[in-house]
C-alpha cells in the first residue's frame, strides 16, 4: 500500500486535516474539493490536485471521501464524473456518514464493475482527525479491509465491523445518535441546576465522578458551553442530518426510536432558531432561552 498513490476527496474540516496526516506520513496524494482554494494548501505541500471525482479516480490507486451527505456521496462514487468512472483506482474508501442504504448501492455498483467500496465512517471530530486518533469503523471484504490498515492507522484506530455494506454505517448512526442524546439531556439536566442557583462546571465535575457522566459533561460543556464558544466543530446540520438517518434507518427496520424522535426535534428547533452552520452545542442555548438563564460565562 505505501507505494500506491492515495487520493482524497472531500477536504472540509475533518477531510483537510485527514489528507494532512497522510501526506505527514509520506503517502503521494492526489486530492479534490469542489471548493479550490480548499486544496491549495495540500497542492503547496506536494499534493496533485484534480478537476474531479473521476479524475482522481484516474490518477490514484485508492480514493478516499469525507463527504457532507448521503446525495454528495451518492454522486462522487457512482455519478457521471465519480469515481467509479476512472480508469485506474480499484478501491472506494467512504469516510462519510451516510447510512447503510447509500453504502449498499455504492458497493453494488463498484462490485458490478470489478471494483471495491468499502465503508470508513470517523468518530471523533476535528481535534481526532488532526492527531490521528479517530475511532474508524470498517466494513467490507475482510481481505481489501486488512491491507487498507495501514493507511486508516495513520487516521486512527479501524474497527472492523464486518463484511456487509452497511455495517459499519448503522454503527456510526448508533454512535451519533448517543452523542446527541447526551448533548441534549445534559443541556437539560444542565440548565436545570443553573436554573437552581448551582455553578454549571461543579455540576459536570460532580456528574464526571458519578453515575451520570457521558461525552457531553465530560467534555462538550467544559470546552464549549460552559465557555460560551459554542465552537466544538460539529455542525447543527450534521448532526440533525445523522440522527435523522437513524431514526429513519430504525424506522425501517422496525424499532421504533421514541428517544431518538425527540432528539431529532430538539435539533430541528437549534437548526430553525440558531441556522444549519450553528455548532450543535447551541441546543444547549434553546434549553436556556425555554428556562430563561445563561450557563456560564
Amino acid at each position: 500500500m505505501a507505494d500506491r498513490v492515495l487520493g482524497f476527496i472531500g477536504l472540509g474540516q475533518m477531510g483537510s486535516r485527514m489528507a494532512a496526516r497522510l501526506l505527514d506520513a509520506g503517502h503521494a496524494l492526489v486530492v479534490y474539493d469542489t471548493a479550490e482554494a480548499s486544496m491549495a494548501p495540500l497542492v503547496a505541500r506536494g499534493a496533485r490536485g484534480a478537476g474531479s471525482p473521476a479524475q482522481v479516480a484516474d490518477l490514484a490507486d485508492v480514493v478516499l471521501a469525507s463527504l457532507p451527505s448521503p446525495d454528495i456521496v451518492r454522486a462522487v462514487g457512482i455519478g457521471p464524473e465519480g469515481v467509479l468512472r476512472g480508469q485506474r483506482a480499484r478501491t472506494f474508501v467512504d469516510f462519510s456518514t451516510t447510512g447503510p442504504r447509500v453504502a449498499v448501492e455504492v458497493s453494488a455498483a463498484f462490485a458490478e464493475a470489478g471494483r471495491v467500496s468499502v465503508d470508513a465512517p470517523v468518530s471523533g471530530g476535528i481535534t481526532g482527525a488532526e492527531k490521528g486518533t479517530l475511532a474508524i469503523m470498517v466494513s467490507g471484504p475482510r481481505a481489501e479491509c486488512e491491507a487498507l490498515e495501514p493507511v486508516l492507522r495513520v487516521m486512527g484506530k479501524p474497527f472492523f465491523c464486518g463484511e456487509g455494506a452497511g455495517q459499519a454505517q448503522v454503527l456510526k448512526l448508533c454512535n451519533n445518535l448517543l452523542a446527541a442524546t447526551a448533548l441534549a439531556a445534559t443541556a437539560e439536566a444542565i440548565v436545570m441546576g443553573v436554573k437552581a442557583g448551582l455553578d454549571p462546571a461543579l455540576m459536570c465535575e460532580v456528574i464526571n465522578s458519578s453515575s451520570g457522566r457521558n461525552s457531553a459533561t465530560q467534555d462538550k460543556f467544559p470546552r464549549a458551553v460552559i465557555p460560551r464558544t459554542f465552537d466544538f466543530g460539529f455542525t447543527t446540520a450534521l448532526s440533525l442530518k445523522d440522527v435523522g438517518l437513524c431514526v429513519d434507518e430504525a424506522g425501517a427496520m422496525g424499532i421504533p426510536m421514541v428517544v431518538g424522535s425527540a432528539v431529532r426535534q430538539m435539533l430541528a428547533v437549534t437548526r430553525a432558531e440558531f441556522g444549519p452552520e450553528s455548532d450543535f452545542t447551541a441546543i444547549a442555548k434553546v434549553v436556556e432561552g425555554w428556562a430563561g438563564v445563561k450557563v456560564g460565562g
